[in-house]
Parts: C-alpha cells; structure tokens; sequence
C-alpha cells in the first residue's frame, strides 16, 4: 500500500493523495474496509483509480465504492464526475453494458404461498424469459422501430403493451433520455439490437424469485410496500448486443479523438474527447439511446415475468398485489447539477457500476419517495442476499450522489470456472441455501458462483457507515435465472 501513499481517513474512507508526478489532476478517494483495499491494491485496482484521476475537467476527486473491482478503463464501482466546461467523457467510464441495472417488483404473495411452487415457477419463467449469449427474443424490431426504441425507451415498451402506464414514474429518467440521438447509432449496432429486446442475456445478468427476509426501516418498507416473507422478484439485465456495439464503436472514436486534441492517456482504455466537442456530443447521443433501450428492454422483461405469474396463479396483476418498486441504470454517464466547494456545477458524472443514490426533496424522485431518498437497489449474488436502499444527502457532498451497484468480484470468470464446476455451484445453492438455480449454460453458474464474490452484506455495511446510502431491507434469493 505505501507504493500508493494511501492514507486511511476513518475505517471506511481511503484516500489516495494527488501525485503530479503520475500525472493525478485531483486525489482518488475509495469507500472501502482493509480487506477491499488489500485485494484493490492486489488486483492494481488502484491504478484504475490513479489513471480515472488524470483526466482533464475531473471535479473533486477519482471515486472508487467497496464494490470496487477491476475493470476496462475505470474500475468497476468508479464514479467521475467531469466539468461540464473544460472536462472529457470517456466510453470506459460508463463501460460495454452500457445501462446494466436492476429493476424490483413487489408482489402481494408471500413465502407460504409459493414455497411448493418454486421449480415449477422457475421453469415457466426460463420458458417464458428469453436468455443466454446471442439470445434472440419474440420482439423483432425493423429499423423504424429501433430507432422509436432508442428514442422513446420504456415508453415504447408500455405503448406496445409491455407494461402498465403507471409504471412509467418509477423508472429511472420516467423511463427514457430525451438527449438520445438515434443517428449515432451504427447499423451494425442496430442489427445487433433488432432481435435482442426483451432477453436476459449472460453473464452476471439474471432474475430471480426472492422473499423479504429482514427489515432494517420500517417507515422506508412501508412506503416502498414490503414486509417480511414476501415475495419480491428482481431482474438485472442492460443494452444486451446495442448497447456493447456502441462502446466498441466509440472507443475507435475516442482514440483518435484524444490524439486529434492533445490528451494525454495513462491508459489507451481511458480514450476520450472534450464533452462539448462533436465527438464528445456524439458519444452522448449515442449512449443516451443504448440506456433507452436497455430501459426497454427491462420494461420488456418485467411484462413477461409478470405475464407468466399471471397465468400460473391464475390472477390478474393488481389481484397479485404486483407492483413496480423502481428501475435504476448502474452503468451511465449523465449530465447533472451538483454543488462543490459552494458552487453548482454542471457536471458530466460517469458512473460505471455504481448506483445514483439521491437524498430526499430530489425532484428527480417519484413523488412518493420524495421524503426518504431514491429507492437503491443493489443486488448480490446467488447464494446470499440481495438489498433495498435509500440515497442519502451525505452521498451528494462524499460521491456526486453515488452508491455501490453489487457485491463487486472477487475473481475473474475464468478462475471461476477453473476453481468449481457449475453442477457443483447448482446442487450447493440447492442444498445449502434452498435455491432453485436454472441456467442455459453450467459455465455460467461456474463463472457466477458465490465465492467469485465479495459479501454484499460487508459492501452495504460499508456504504452505510461511510453515509452513501441507507438500508431499508434485506432480500433473500429463492429462485434465479442465469443465461
């Protein structure tokens, strides 16, 4: 650690000091206990940090959350906040799943009710649910219809019924970007997305059938509509093949442009250009309508996934007591007002597997949430928990507003995959917690396994206590879906 000069400010707090030297225009700052920093340290995740703080218009300081691991560019659990004047966006700050998040729906059931059901459910979802890599869905879009897609977001989803209409405010943005520009998106990109809107795809994406097993604020469950033992089901999902096609597309871009105006790169992967420069603007567009499909996609999912509980109790939504908690994007750049030093800025703030966490009396809160702060959804992995938040005032003086987005790895996917099988992963979730897990693929509950894993649990104590965000309940996995 000294090679950093990391300096502990309390248990939950590091900060790595600006070093002219290395070329850092602002310290880097990471949200993390002892043993996150020494695996950070081990893994040279703090090199990621180190390179993000060079970057020219960086306000404050390179952010790092306890989910903390690395990645292409930036690490994974980075936030960047750039001026909006003089500052850069950068393709590897928002990463190739470009708006991977995570949408939650309450349901009016409860543990006893599906407790026998759950294999049976399980395997209706897998049928119903589109998944895997390259998976294609029963939604085939011309190009017209991309581009209604990538302008429009979950609204076209909800207008083709996919959805309900009352959803609509409980999605992140109402659901869409107004500043998606359709045009810069590559036919390639386009071909990529035709297929794919309304799938799952691999990788750490799933659904899962979980219960409410603790609460942590009773006011917050209370307004959010949970209670202990009741069913809740969780969809993790993003862009899919668009939304990784655009990120590849423009970190060609990128590269040339840093060159063509005079930026200096500690990391190739940090390839960006001026925010308001054509190039800049460009990536913008282009990105804001990658998250408009991704919101699309997840508002797609949602409808089969409430479709087929629909059918298998057979009941209608509302006498299901299904409802949408919220929707929020982990992978995104999003232009944004914030105070520093006494001053509104406008800032560029790149957040790459990291969650918005907005305190209360946000008006980018939907109204019944306003008092307590945005709903925060941070999923976990297979075999341990899952967590409802609220964001915070703190977060927006400590990280521009920002929170954890998981439980952040621990090991790659392919030492995963070489350290235990996916049928032993399947029968230990099964025996030793109870859940059900289906997957296209044994790779992939290989590659996803809970000891790739830090403990969600550790990386919400540390938002909380370092004051990014606030627990309201803890969620338990009973069933999950993988690619």
């Amino acid at each position: 650690m000294n090679d950093y000069g990391i300096k502990k400010i309390d248990d939950y707090k590091w900060l790595i000091p600006k070093n002219e030297d290395l070329g850092m225009r602002v310290d880097g700052i990471i949200f993390a206990d002892e043993d996150i920093i020494e695996h950070a340290v081990n893994e040279k995740t703090l090199d990621q940090v180190i390179n993000v703080a060079t970057l020219p218009g960086i306000v404050g300081a390179s952010l790092a959350m306890p989910d903390i691991h690395y990645g292409y560019g930036f690490p994974i659990g980075g936030v960047a906040a750039m001026d909006c004047g003089d500052g850069v966006i950068s393709p590897g700050g928002v990463g190739f799943d470009i708006s991977c998040g995570v949408r939650l729906y309450r349901t009016g059931l409860f543990y006893d009710d599906i407790k026998q059901h759950i294999r049976e459910l399980m395997s209706l979802l897998s049928a119903a649910v589109p998944k895997g890599v390259g998976s294609s869905g029963k939604i085939k879009l011309s190009d017209s219809k991309i581009k209604d897609v990538l302008t429009k977001g979950a609204k076209w989803a909800i207008s083709n019924g996919y959805g309900m209409d009352q959803e609509q405010e409980y999605l992140e943005e109402n659901g869409f970007m107004e500043e998606a520009d359709p045009g810069q998106v590559s036919p390639r990109a386009y071909r990529r997305g035709s297929d794919q809107l309304g799938t799952l795809g691999s990788g750490n994406h799933f659904l899962e059938i979980q219960k409410v097993e603790k609460i942590y604020n009773q006011q917050a469950a209370g307004v959010f509509g949970i209670e202990p033992g009741q069913i809740t089901v969780m969809i993790h999902s993003g862009s899919r093949g668009l939304g990784h096609q655009v990120c590849s597309d423009f970190l060609k871009v990128m590269g040339q442009a840093s060159a063509r105006y005079g930026i200096h790169l500690a990391d190739r992967q940090l390839a960006c250009a001026p925010i308001d420069s054509p190039e800049g603007r460009s990536y913008y567009g282009a990105m804001a309508a990658a998250v408009n499909y991704a919101l699309a996609n997840r508002q797609c999912l949602g409808h089969w996934v409430v479709q087929t509980l629909q059918q298998y109790f057979k009941k209608s939504a509302d006498k299901l007591g299904i409802n949408l908690i919220y929707d929020v994007s982990h992978n995104i750049a999003k232009m944004e007002d914030h105070y520093y030093e006494g001053r509104k800025l406008k800032l560029c703030v790149h957040r790459k597997g990291a969650t918005r966490s907005l305190g209360p009396n946000s008006s980018h809160i939907p109204a019944a949430y306003r008092s307590l702060g945005q709903p925060v959804i941070i999923p976990g992995d297979m075999g341990r928990y899952s967590y409802v938040l609220t964001g915070t005032n703190k977060s927006e003086q400590e990280s521009f507003s920002s929170t954890c987005h998981g439980a952040g790895r621990l090991m790659s996917r392919t030492r995963a995959k070489k350290t235990v099988r996916g049928q032993e992963v399947k029968d230990y979730l099964l025996q030793k917690h109870g859940v059900v897990a289906i997957a296209d693929s044994m790779a992939s509950l290989a590659e996803e396994a809970p000891l790739a894993y830090k403990d969600v649990k550790n990386v919400v104590d540390i938002t909380q206590k370092a004051g990014l965000s606030d627990k309201v309940a803890r969620l338990k996995p009973l069933g999950v879906l993988k690619g």
